[in-house]
């Protein structure tokens, strides 16, 4: 696959219009770019993700994951709003410190029914992985 079916701002506003809970409480999650078969997407750590000791809670990670797989099935497939998670399985490798993460996603397989990519997710500005997920997606028939 040479380019996506969405642009970076058309993935953006398709999220914020079908999936506008995904920024309940305010804007944290951001999604920094789309590309074949790939998404990056930053969480903005604020308090309401912190668990006690200062870091950066695994449900956090996890919807983190999950919205960056989402995003880059969305810029690869279009406007599908009934793409639906199927399995999700995370490694929590390390604490972050209370700070921004990053989720890098890379889909593996896209098929007209599935996909499935992984989600490596870093503290900003560090290499270290605190979190690796894996997930599937259900794709609608279109």
């Amino acid at each position: 696959m040479s380019a996506t079916t969405m642009t970076l701002a058309q993935t953006r506003d398709f999220l914020d219009r079908e999936f506008p809970q995904m920024q309940a409480g305010g804007r944290a999650y951001h999604l920094e770019a789309v590309g074949p078969l790939s998404a990056r997407m930053r969480l903005e750590a604020h308090e309401r993700f912190l668990r006690p000791g200062g870091t950066v809670s695994g449900p956090a990670m996890m919807a983190l994951a999950d919205y960056a797989l989402y995003a880059a099935i969305l810029a690869n497939i279009g406007p599908v709003a009934l793409a639906v998670t199927t399995n999700l399985a995370f490694n929590f490798l390390r604490k972050p410190a209370a700070g921004d993460l990053m989720a890098e996603c890379r889909l593996l397989k896209l098929g007209r029914r599935l996909a499935v990519g992984e989600v490596l997710i870093t503290a900003a500005g560090h290499d270290d992985l605190v979190c690796h997920a894996t997930g599937t997606y259900s794709i609608p028939p279109r």
